[in-house]
């Protein structure tokens, strides 16, 4: 299936509901459960496992007592990939169902909060203390309404999204909190609770503060500080061989594929925005650390995990491999990006020409057509290829 009909299949829609991976989780005893893994891994162990095989191998197709829903992230990555292509196409069907995305994120907004913002749309058990309420935004979701919003913006030059724009600065500096702050180095929070120091977090706070720059020139000098802050604290916390792990004080922590993309990621297009000293090195210690520790050359698929603090029975993800290409594609590197979109409709594509978002330990496709995860990312990935 071509990429155009990939996009008006998945994305043409007034809605974007979907199941997840992460339904399980969101059911009442999904919730008990992960808690007291959380509070006791030996308790919890058994009964986590049994209902990841019953969601896995039983539950799979069926997705009895689950629930399709909106989430944010979708939605703006489809918007996205929707207005990137209709810039490229000016087919006016890519406007129109790009406006109608756009709309709903404006509408579904986080509430109570100082700018526009936004977060996962449902509660997460993060701990076995700590759960964040649906209505949480976080400065990993924000991102990407943002970027929506201003290729939005820079299309119909509407007066009210430029508004809607410049509130995000609000969210990024009144309700997300610093974590540690020095001249040199800035660290801020997850999301608007000072709760835990992310690697990644940071590097989208830093990537929003870059697309905020042209909104707010009067603060220009301001911004640029943030910016290189945030930047000093990511490479402080880079290991010597390029990697980075997803939380760097905690001791109970791991080095996945999509994480580790998306902080090269953010810092790729920040510095095309922002020039970082010495990011070229940063860059290339970090890219060569993903390919030569998580690509498997039998299937020229990325592995989720370098370092794990859990056990998976996932083989392959969609997620990891939809960010590496995306990842692939920034840092012009044709070789895997060519032979890593082969692998993916190879591997994730069925003969129906759905789209599954995980290969299990036994080379089963698993979770079709879950947008969220990794159906829209993959998708926001191909539509702008031609743009990378």
């Amino acid at each position: 299936m071509s990429t155009d009909k990939l996009l008006k299949h998945y994305l043409f829609h007034n809605t974007l509901e979907t199941y997840d991976p992460y339904d399980i989780w969101k059911t009442n005893l999904g919730v008990k459960i992960k808690k007291l893994y959380y509070r006791n891994k030996y308790l919890g162990l058994l009964p986590a496992g049994v209902l990841t095989l019953y969601d896995l191998y039983i539950n799979n197709n069926s997705r009895y007592f689950y629930y399709k829903q909106e989430y944010p992230i979708t939605r703006a990555q489809a918007a996205i990939a929707l207005l990137k292509r209709y810039k490229q196409t000016k087919e006016p069907k890519y406007l129109e169902y790009g406006e109608k995305h756009i709309n709903w994120l404006i509408e579904n907004s986080s509430y109570g909060f100082s700018g526009y913002c936004w977060g996962m749309n449902y509660d997460w058990v993060y701990s076995a203390d700590e759960t964040y309420e649906k209505n949480t935004p976080f400065s990993t979701h924000t991102p990407y309404p943002l970027e929506a919003l201003i290729l939005y913006y820079k299309i119909t030059k509407k007066s009210e999204i430029r508004e809607i724009i410049k509130s995000v600065f609000l969210f990024l500096e009144q309700d997300i909190q610093v974590m540690r702050e020095s001249d040199e180095m800035l660290i801020l929070s997850y999301s608007t609770q000072k709760d835990r120091i992310v690697t990644n977090a940071n590097s989208y706070s830093m990537y929003m503060y870059a697309l905020l720059l042209d909104f707010l020139p009067q603060k220009r000098d301001y911004i640029i500080s943030k910016i290189n802050r945030l930047y000093n604290f990511i490479v402080s916390v880079q290991r010597d061989d390029g990697s980075w792990l997803y939380s760097p004080y905690d001791e109970d922590t791991f080095i996945d594929c999509f994480h580790s993309a998306i902080v090269l990621k953010n810092l790729i297009k920040t510095d095309k925005i922002v020039t970082l000293k010495g990011s070229e090195k940063v860059i290339e210690s970090g890219y060569n650390y993903i390919i030569d520790n998580f690509i498997d050359h039998k299937y020229h698929l990325f592995r989720r995990f370098s370092i794990s603090n859990k056990l998976t029975l996932t083989k392959f993800d969609l997620y990891d491999n939809a960010e590496m290409l995306n990842l692939a594609l920034l840092y012009k590197d044709s070789y895997t990006s060519e032979k890593l979109d082969s692998a993916i409709k190879k591997y994730f594509f069925n003969n129906r020409g759905e789209i599954a978002s995980m290969i299990d330990l036994f080379g089963l496709q698993k979770n079709f057509n879950h947008l969220r995860w990794a159906v829209v990312p993959y998708l926001n990935t191909i539509a702008t290829k031609k743009e990378q």
